[in-house]
């Protein structure tokens, strides 16, 4: 199969969807009303409730929600096949996942720019309000930990790295005081700005490693944790126009302007998808991921089809910054049908290379000799795996996680663009950085959010706690959420509870969408429901039985057995506590909205 139709054909389905699907939803379901004033106005405080040009809050937006997941979760389901994830990614991402981001961050905008918990209480009741925030902190803890972790392997002792992220924080304070206090609505100006820094740091970082300040970038995964978490919590405390937004906004222009690289790349390139559209691993057994592909393709590709963790960014920062509520169509939709994309290239570049080296790459070394004759006999034999180790420069034999075989996928692609040939190694450097920058954008913008959510928590107790500008609130509440997922990153404690991510964010998008419902019925548009009632009943059905089959097939069988019963017994309870969350909104929610559409 050519990869270019699949390019074109995803971005134009993508484009007809915004500008006819979601003006039907702007217009029905989600009626905004620009005659108000908005949460950034009405409660302007200038530390959280900030009025923000759409573009630069587009930019904060997408960096926020745009994670590990749309990059890696893509390559590790590949395994599949590649029409399964293809199909989901193309659906998903407009049917579920910007339906999803668009309702959220409407009501919270319409919420006083509340948190998801705080709308739960509002439109559902308290006792839904109390069980959203518990799922909420637990969920967000363990994915801030497990991102955190992706980009300490990352930018470990890698200088160049290192040198160009840590680059983008002083850019982005300038690029911040700039556009809001010395030349206020001068984005333009900021921007070109920015981008010229961005892209001088990114050539100098080339040279960095074997230079004398090369040591100055180089830390181990404990030092790197420190300093990750330094900066998520200053990113939280600091004004979010003097660091977050602009940093964020940063990111954007370097991760959308490399994937339309990518994507014009791919359609200069043409290349042949190598993986198959189908692969029998869809019944289970494979050796990324041991499950069948129903129920575990949809829990594997989370951000670029749907994900829970999108609910927390449109009902934390965003919905605080908003200009104006025809704004939210753009930032919302326009920030997750563009992850979708972002999704499809990832998954693109991965099935470019040979089957049999993206699973040398993504299955480890003394794993791979018992699948082998299996992979033999589905007739992938022929392998490129020792030139392209030569090309980029390193071992990639086993570097699991699906990080590695992106970065070579998308090394593959760039270099295969005439002239380009000898600069592999380079694009395969840039990737992995590439990969890091995007990932932790989301550990800064999730790290505030974590803390609005347990000062809406404490204010409860003392009041004090419920202004988003009290400093003693900021930096008690910043520091406990920083403390949380940095021990995990720091005791390695995170490889125990990350298994049972995947199904707890799909849950959280199946409360989210419970809510939005609600949200929805609650405004007398009982008829047009059925917009997150068909996602929400997919997304539900499909990770509970993902979640119920890891109880039965992982979590309890660890539990009998004296070496994984820590890790087993932490997964079943909290995968557990999750489905209990679930259900408790589920019963709450659903009697409100049968006496709504059929007693009334």
């Amino acid at each position: 199969m050519n990869a270019m139709p699949f390019v074109i054909g995803s971005i134009a389905l993508f484009a007809l969807a915004y500008r006819l699907y979601f003006s039907f939803v702007a217009a029905k379901v989600a009626v905004r009303n620009d005659l108000g004033q908005t949460p950034a106005y009405r409660l302007y405080d200038g530390q959280n409730y900030y009025p923000m040009n759409r573009w630069v809050l587009f930019g904060h937006h997408f960096a926020a929600i745009a994670g590990a997941g749309p990059l890696v979760g893509p390559v590790l389901a590949a395994q599949f096949g590649f029409m399964p994830g293809f199909l989901w990614m193309l659906i998903g991402a407009v049917m579920a996942g910007a339906v999803h981001d668009f309702i959220i961050l409407t009501a919270s905008v319409q919420h006083d720019g509340k948190s998801l918990a705080a709308i739960a209480k509002e439109e559902i009741n308290k006792v839904s309000g109390v069980t959203t925030s518990f799922a909420i902190i637990l969920i967000i803890i363990v994915a801030l930990a497990g991102l955190g972790l992706v980009v300490v392997n990352a930018l470990a002792e890698s200088s160049w790295g290192t040198f160009t992220i840590a680059s983008t924080i002083p850019i982005a304070i300038i690029m911040g005081i700039w556009m809001f206090r010395i030349r206020k609505g001068k984005t333009l100006e900021a921007t070109i700005f920015g981008v010229i820094m961005l892209i001088s740091a990114v050539i100098a970082g080339r040279y960095i490693p074997g230079s004398s300040i090369a040591g100055w970038f180089s830390f181990d995964h404990k030092t790197l944790t420190i300093l990750i978490a330094v900066y998520g919590f200053l990113a939280s405390v600091l004004p979010v126009w003097f660091l977050l937004s602009p940093r964020d906004y940063l990111s954007s222009i370097m991760k959308i302007s490399v994937i339309t690289l990518l994507a014009i790349g791919l359609i200069i390139v043409a290349p042949e998808i190598k993986m198959p559209a189908f692969t029998e691993f869809g019944k289970g057994g494979g050796p990324i991921i041991p499950g069948k592909l129903f129920p575990y393709l949809f829990i594997t590709i989370a951000c670029g089809a749907i994900s829970g963790f999108h609910a927390l960014v449109s009902s934390g920062t965003t919905p605080k910054m908003i200009m104006k509520e025809s704004d939210i169509k753009p930032i919302a939709v326009g920030a997750m049908l563009t992850e979708g994309a972002v999704s499809i290239m990832a998954l693109i570049a991965a099935t470019s290379l040979l089957p049999l080296d993206y699973f040398q790459i993504n299955v480890p070394v003394d794993k791979l000799q018992a699948i082998l004759p299996r992979l033999h006999e589905m007739g992938f034999t022929e392998s490129n795996l020792d030139q392209l180790s030569a090309s980029v420069g390193e071992k990639i034999a086993g570097r699991t996680g699906g990080a590695v075989s992106l970065g070579v996928g998308m090394a593959y692609i760039f270099s295969s663009i005439p002239g380009m040939a000898h600069l592999m190694s380079y694009w395969y450097h840039f990737a992995i950085m590439f990969e890091a920058l995007f990932i932790l954008t989301t550990i800064d913008a999730g790290t505030r959010i974590g803390r609005f959510i347990l000062q809406e928590t404490f204010g409860k107790v003392y009041k004090p706690f419920l202004k988003t500008n009290w400093l003693p609130g900021n930096l008690i509440t910043s520091g406990l959420i920083v403390i949380a997922w940095g021990y995990f990153i720091y005791t390695g404690t995170i490889a125990t509870i990350w298994p049972m991510f995947g199904a707890a964010n799909q849950l959280l998008a199946t409360i989210a969408l419970a809510i939005g419902t609600s949200f929805i019925i609650n405004r007398g548009r009982a008829k047009y429901a059925w917009v997150t009632i068909l996602p929400m009943i997919f997304v539900g059905v499909t990770t509970l039985t993902a979640a119920f089959l890891n109880i039965k097939n992982i979590y309890l069988p660890q539990v009998q057995v004296v070496d994984t019963i820590v890790p087993g017994t932490i997964n079943l309870v909290l995968t557990g506590l999750i489905i209990i969350c679930v259900f408790t909104i589920l019963l709450n929610a659903i009697p409100k909205w049968i006496k709504a559409i059929f007693l009334v």
